[in-house]
């Protein structure tokens, strides 16, 4: 009897489809609940990209803290002060946003991820492209408060782009079933795949500007020239998202939230110590280099790189 029972569920024509969140089992004479995955605080994954957010925000206060103890030095005084405080607050928000795509997603958790990641970026950006006006500026007569103007304006763009974004087609939790048979995928749905690319376009766009006047202003002979350290975090930047892009593309899951974080922690860290690096290291290790003397010093004497002439021949 128990052989026809299993003939009949086999080969039985009456037959019922599971349920979207259940899957068959083996037999096909049972419906089971189907895994939920997404990217937890539990698994080693989450708790490693969790660390990395942890600390790069802890680093970029540490930063903040020891340049507002040394602000009157020259090495902090050099290219902007006040920007270069700003773009610390930046980086520290951008490592907490990294925060924002571990866990359980839901509608309002969507709707503030992807907005906060592009005008966290956007503001960092700007900070970069002002600090590089400022080297620029020396040699100019250009205005300081042009530079609070165009830093707040290049923000504005990006803000209003996902106020659109969010008013016509925003993010939204969708529960993937098409992807694995047997798993339920959480995930924040881009909503509007436009806004999604407009957002990291100007994003882009804001990292190709400051990467070309920083590329022009790096040779100016200026003390403390913030422009090549700019230049080589650019670089990283560009390295780090366009390699992100296909691998986005590509992937599904929380494997996709991954790359996604590991793409913001990578850009940010590149920024923080190309940036920062070399300040905190005269600052702690080379203290003699931070004062007014070694700048006139520098100044007056400015390194000489053509050949010595030999009367002898």
């Amino acid at each position: 009897g128990q052989q026809q029972h299993r003939w009949v569920t086999f080969y039985s024509l009456d037959c019922t489809r599971c349920p979207e969140d259940m899957w068959p089992n083996d037999m096909r004479n049972l419906c089971l609940p189907k895994n939920v995955e997404f990217l937890s605080y539990k698994e080693p994954m989450g708790i490693v990209l969790c660390t990395g957010s942890v600390l790069g925000t802890s680093s970029s206060l540490l930063v903040l803290a020891m340049f507002y103890k040394h602000r009157a030095t020259p090495v902090v005084r050099a290219n902007n002060m006040e920007l270069s405080f700003f773009l610390l607050l930046f980086l520290a928000t951008c490592f907490l946003i990294g925060l924002l795509f571990i866990g359980e997603p839901s509608d309002w958790l969507c709707r503030i991820r992807y907005p906060a990641f592009g005008i966290s970026f956007a503001l960092c950006i700007s900070c970069l492209l002002a600090k590089t006006v400022v080297v620029l500026m020396a040699f100019r007569a250009t205005l300081p408060g042009s530079v609070t103007m165009t830093l707040s304006h290049l923000s504005t763009i990006q803000g209003l782009i996902c106020v659109i974004w969010l008013l016509t087609y925003p993010p939204f939790t969708n529960c993937n079933t098409g992807y694995l048979r047997n798993t339920i995928i959480i995930e924040c749905a881009t909503g509007s795949e436009v806004g999604f690319w407009c957002v990291l376009g100007y994003i882009g766009l804001l990292a190709c500007l400051c990467f070309f006047m920083a590329f022009l202003a790096r040779e100016l002979p200026d003390n403390f020239n913030e422009a090549k350290f700019i230049t080589f975090s650019m670089l990283i930047f560009f390295a780090v998202w366009i390699t992100f892009i296909p691998v986005y593309v590509s992937t599904a899951g929380k494997y996709t939230v991954a790359v996604h974080i590991f793409a913001i922690l990578a850009s940010a860290y590149g920024v923080l110590f190309c940036i920062f690096a070399p300040k905190c290291y005269i600052i702690i290790f080379k203290p003699e280099k931070n004062s007014k003397k070694n700048m006139i010093t520098r100044r007056l004497n400015p390194p000489c790189h053509c050949k010595a002439f030999d009367p002898d021949g």
